[in-house]
């Protein structure tokens, strides 16, 4: 789409306040300038560093210095989202900052509002007073879930709107589709909100699970120093994540679970942990381009989202059927340097932190999509494939992981707008095929492919493992366990 061609999807009318101006704020800040009216001088971007202010000033969008914390984000924030006529629209992509209170402040308010993820404030994730359960994403999200239920309707706002969580969503009911498709399985297209529906064609089409499969291959000019971490988005946000327990949510199918595997007390009850940290649990997964891999299973709100959205329940409310699902990250080799010397050092994160932007990066993608796995066809990956030269060319100031992310954001300010008392919403419960034709000139090559691969193949030949060769698609077979 040729520079100036973009469309317009919307206008917005009252403040627009941006919390949070790392790697995925700058990178969405050209796309709200492209794709949005908006008065840029009732725009207000807060953040406790100020390396990037300079790309605000020549816009003349207002910048505060300043950390968002429990104690003064109301008096802070407020007089913001509250500045003058029309709705305000919140676009929350900090860290360390409460997305529940934030998400309830602005719904007090009648400000539209989004975030990337269930964001706790500071402390949460390295809590040593706190059991493992506690710090998983399974809490987080039911807190959100929980106020959901509590206050139906009313100003939307999305939770968990990035490339994942959130355009994965997407992904999985377009996969989805396309295997019912070339399964010859008859079906109709569920409505946007028919979970019901939803979760009994996933049924019907034979998935036992889904792999939240990532490859960043994206390269630097120079080598990684030692006693740095580098990473192609937040590496606050990354080494968080990393360090909380491994998690997936748990399908009807699994036979097996790991002896450190702990299920969860209160709430759905749909997903397990394991007593270890994510980013030192590796996964055998699959992606188009290089084929099998490792990943690491990193906690991921879609984990817990998707499985929710497509479980199957009979007459008595007990659950018949339910896809096993979980995040398999392989990032960039020098987040995988980084994350071998941290684990190294004690999980101790390096001082010394970079996210790697489009002028480090010489070439590479980021190859991100949805694994569907255990049906008759096997398994099949759908999603993007997006270079380092491409998203150059479509928008500034981010690489290929990062443009993901932002044209997500964008996807769901977009359906905000269009749908502006839909309550507060996860990726799962809306309009998948909208946010994809609003996202799709950012995402690269956008397909799928079949495999015959399995976490079965080229197994225990030098070494007896302790696998299940009844069904390769049992999460035994899945977790490495050496």
């Amino acid at each position: 789409m040729a520079q100036g061609k973009w469309p317009i999807y919307g206008e917005i009318m009252g403040p627009l306040v941006m919390i949070g101006f790392g790697s995925i704020g700058r990178g969405t800040l050209p796309l709200l300038e492209r794709h949005f009216k908006f008065d840029k001088k009732r725009m207000v971007v807060i953040d406790p560093r100020d390396e990037d202010r300079a790309l605000l000033d020549e816009r003349g969008i207002a910048y505060v210095q300043e950390h968002v914390t429990k104690d003064n984000y109301k008096a802070l924030l407020t007089p913001f989202l509250k500045d003058g006529r029309g709705q305000g629209f919140c676009v929350n992509l900090s860290v360390d900052t409460s997305s529940l209170d934030l998400m309830k402040l602005c719904r007090k308010l009648d400000v539209l509002y989004v975030d990337t993820v269930v964001e706790p404030w500071a402390g949460f994730y390295f809590d040593e007073s706190a059991d493992n359960a506690s710090r998983t994403n399974y809490a987080l999200r039911e807190t959100v879930r929980k106020e959901k239920r509590k206050n139906p309707g009313g100003t939307t706002a999305v939770s968990c709107c990035g490339a994942n969580p959130g355009m994965v969503s997407w992904f999985v009911k377009q996969a989805l589709l396309d295997l019912a498709t070339e399964l010859e399985i008859k079906h109709e297209v569920p409505a946007v909100g028919d979970r019901e529906g939803w979760a009994a064609l996933m049924q019907s089409v034979g998935v036992k699970g889904i792999h939240i499969a990532e490859r960043d291959t994206q390269r630097t000019r120079k080598p990684k120093p030692f006693d740095t971490f580098w990473n192609t988005w937040s590496v606050e946000g990354f080494i968080s994540e990393g360090l909380q327990p491994a998690e997936l949510g748990w399908g009807t199918h699994e036979k097996w679970m790991p002896k450190n595997a702990k299920s969860f007390k209160k709430g759905a009850k749909n997903a397990i942990y394991l007593e270890q940290p994510g980013a030192n649990t590796r996964v055998r997964t699959w992606c188009p381009t290089h084929g099998a891999q490792y990943g690491f299973l990193v906690t991921h709100n879609e984990a817990i989202s998707i499985v929710d959205f497509f479980t199957v329940k009979d007459q008595a409310g007990k659950t018949v059927y339910r896809p096993t699902c979980h995040y398999a990250y392989h990032p960039c080799n020098d987040a995988v340097l980084s994350l071998h010397e941290m684990f190294g050092n004690g999980g101790q994160a390096q001082k010394t932190q970079r996210v790697l932007d489009e002028k480090d990066i010489v070439d590479g993608s980021d190859e991100l999509g949805v694994l569907l796995y255990g049906h008759d066809k096997n398994a099949y990956w759908y999603g993007s494939q997006l270079t380092i030269a491409e998203a150059r060319k479509l928008a500034p100031y981010q690489n290929a992981t990062g443009l993901q992310v932002s044209s997500a954001v964008l996807a769901g300010m977009v359906w905000a707008l269009e749908n502006p008392q839909a309550g507060i919403v996860e990726t799962d419960e809306m309009d998948f095929r909208r946010c994809l034709e609003i996202q799709r000139p950012y995402l690269g090559t956008l397909k799928g492919y079949y495999t015959d691969w399995t976490p079965l193949d080229d197994r225990a030949k030098l070494f007896k493992e302790r696998i299940d060769t009844r069904d390769a698609w049992q999460f035994k077979n899945v977790l490495v366990q050496f």
